[in-house]
């Protein structure tokens, strides 16, 4: 059976859908605590808070018409033309289907236009996550870059682009 798969720009409708997708992943791994993306003030509004920010973008997935997934980009340190992957979920019953790649290879096309380079924070909790940025050309940094917020990342990595 072949599914319809759309890649688009985050909607205000999309916000309590992102929004549950996140915070049942990070739950899963419990990860559903201080210093992750599971009490970042914004997570409620993600469409709001990305697009008031000129270079800041965030994209869903939607497969047969349904959102099951997102990632986004956003500066992390404009001076050093730095960027940040952010936000990379998908609700359970649509991984394992190729779409995580589908999402960065969206997101770092957007990035490689505008940046530099690209950062990302994660846990060692999600293995296949960390497979997925290794694959893609991220390489492990030893400790987070100055200004991290996310306090509970245990691995950073970073990509030229």
């Amino acid at each position: 059976m072949n599914k319809s798969v759309v890649i688009r720009e985050i909607e205000a409708k999309d916000d309590k859908v992102i929004e549950a997708i996140i915070k049942r992943s990070l739950e899963k791994h419990h990860l559903d605590h201080e210093g992750t993306a599971y009490t970042d003030p914004q997570l409620a509004h993600l469409s709001t808070y990305y697009n008031e920010r000129p270079k800041d973008k965030y994209w869903v997935i939607e497969v047969d018409g349904e959102v099951a997934g997102g990632i986004g980009i956003g500066v992390y340190d404009a001076k050093r033309s730095i960027c940040e992957l952010q936000k990379l979920y998908l609700a359970q019953k649509a991984q394992g289907r190729g779409l995580s790649r589908e999402l960065m290879k969206t997101a770092l096309s957007y990035a490689s236009m505008h940046f530099k380079q690209c950062y990302l924070e994660t846990r060692h909790e999600l293995e296949t996550a960390g497979r997925l940025y290794e694959k893609y050309g991220f390489r492990l940094l030893e400790k987070p870059l100055e200004g991290s917020e996310h306090t509970a990342m245990d691995l950073w990595y970073i990509k030229e682009l």
